[in-house]
């Protein structure tokens, strides 16, 4: 903490951050979200970086999956709930094969910003600014749309809020129940062209739940049954947002950005000495950590030092995209340096990122067979390190999107168009997901035993 205040990043370069017009109207929108309540709590932040103390130790396992980008026109409680649904889905089946907790994060209520691999974009001779997510400029591409607008930041924060809102009611409200998150996945099972791989560990579910119904554990006598807990992260990319939802604990006297539970830093602005790692290693929220190809040992290590000086259990999350066909390469020297350095971290797989292609028709897509690929390497290197892994990281949506190819319901390339409905990268769709779920149970199984 030393030299540390909220605003200390503006003394550091900085990338990825959008140029606004008016710095007048940037400062009154700050201001404006300096005086509204913070989103989320400095308890809950707290609670979170327990549960994921215990994943860092191998006592529970982490899901964190959402949108690749949230964006106004699409906001609606149905896909609320159906992103919800689906992680309470898959959060069951891992927990069963796993013996053990599910912490569940969604990537909701904050994923606005983007980060682009050029400040600009060319359509048929015209260049103009790149779309930077909707918190920033629209996708429309026309000069007016594409213009920073401060105001896009309250009108993110209203939508988190209302977001927010609705998910605390689905799990507290009875959505979350056990027995019903259990009857849709057999639903998913009954209709899925390779069910009969799952159904067995569907019934072992039912079985348990017979069971425990007739010791006399029940919903209705046993909250954890009915009801649980989701917690909200995004990419803090937007440091002027991060910064107006910073506040200061009146408990422990420690800064909590609040406008997530969990931050992660990418690839993009890890830089040591820039301004998204200064902001972030004054924040007591959990903080992930985006590792690739082009990531440097010395620079990592670095990194943990700065963000985490006092090697607290769960502060960080290192999330490994490799790609598929070299995670098994790539992964290995960065697990053993961490491990010696004995920094306590939760080690998770983003098999998204690091797989994305182009299809023959053009869009931007990933297949399945890959994502599958690079989290079986993934949990390959940590058994081989005697290292834990901790975790997923996935880009999903609740809605039967076409965006991935492959899985068992087989959507191809020529498909791809019939529902590809994405602002950003490709995500995978409800069944994609759930089928993803129940082949992560079989290795979490076999890791239990």
């Amino acid at each position: 903490m030393e030299n540390w205040s909220p605003d200390s990043w503006r003394n550091k370069p900085i990338v990825q951050q959008p140029v606004y017009p008016d710095p007048a109207q940037l400062a009154d929108a700050e201001k404006q979200l300096s005086a509204l309540p913070p989103l989320v709590f400095a308890g809950e932040i707290r609670s979170l970086t327990r549960s994921l103390a215990k994943v860092s130790a191998g006592e529970a396992f982490l899901l964190q999956g959402g949108d690749c980008a949230e964006s106004f026109a699409e906001f609606s409680a149905n896909k609320i709930r159906n992103t919800f649904q689906v992680l309470l889905q898959m959060a069951v089946v891992m927990t069963f094969a796993g013996s053990s907790p599910v912490v569940k994060i969604g990537r909701i209520a904050g994923q606005f910003a983007k980060p682009r691999s050029a400040g600009t974009e060319v359509m048929e001779g015209v260049e103009l600014p790149s779309y930077r997510g909707d918190i920033i400029n629209d996708i429309a591409f026309n000069a007016e749309a594409r213009q920073p607008d401060p105001q896009r930041m309250i009108a993110a924060y209203h939508q988190s809020s209302a977001t927010l809102n609705l998910l605390r009611a689905f799990a507290s409200g009875g959505f979350a129940d056990l027995h019903q998150v259990h009857r849709w996945n057999q639903g998913f099972v009954d209709k899925s062209p390779q069910g009969e791989k799952y159904q067995h560990l569907a019934e072992q579910i039912t079985q348990t739940l017979a069971f425990m119904e007739a010791c006399g554990i029940n919903s209705q006598n046993t909250p954890q049954l009915h009801e649980t807990s989701l917690y909200t992260s995004h990419e803090a990319l937007l440091l002027n947002y991060e910064q107006a939802l910073t506040r200061q604990d009146s408990l422990t006297g420690d800064w909590y950005d609040c406008s997530a539970h969990m931050l992660w830093i990418g690839d993009r602005t890890r830089q040591p000495d820039h301004a998204h790692v200064e902001f972030l290693r004054g924040v007591h929220n959990p903080v992930g950590i985006k590792i690739g190809p082009s990531t440097q040992l010395p620079d990592l290590l670095r990194l943990l030092d700065l963000l985490n000086p006092g090697r607290v259990p769960g502060r960080i999350t290192l999330i490994a995209r490799m790609g598929a066909d070299r995670v098994t390469e790539l992964l290995p020297p960065i697990v053993r340096e961490v491990k010696a350095s004995g920094h306590p971290v939760v080690w998770s797989s983003d098999p998204m990122h690091g797989n994305i292609m182009k299809a023959s028709s053009g869009y931007k897509t990933r297949s399945v067979e890959a994502i599958l690929k690079e989290m079986k390497g993934f949990f390959e290197v940590h058994r081989a390190e005697g290292t834990h892994a901790g975790g997923v990281h996935f880009e999903m949506t609740g809605d039967h999107v076409t965006e991935c190819i492959g899985g068992a319901f087989q959507i191809t390339e020529e498909g791809l168009a019939d529902r590809y409905h994405t602002h950003c990268d490709p995500r995978l769709n409800a069944d994609q997901s759930l089928e993803l779920a129940f082949l992560i149970a079989d290795t979490l199984k076999a890791a239990r035993s």
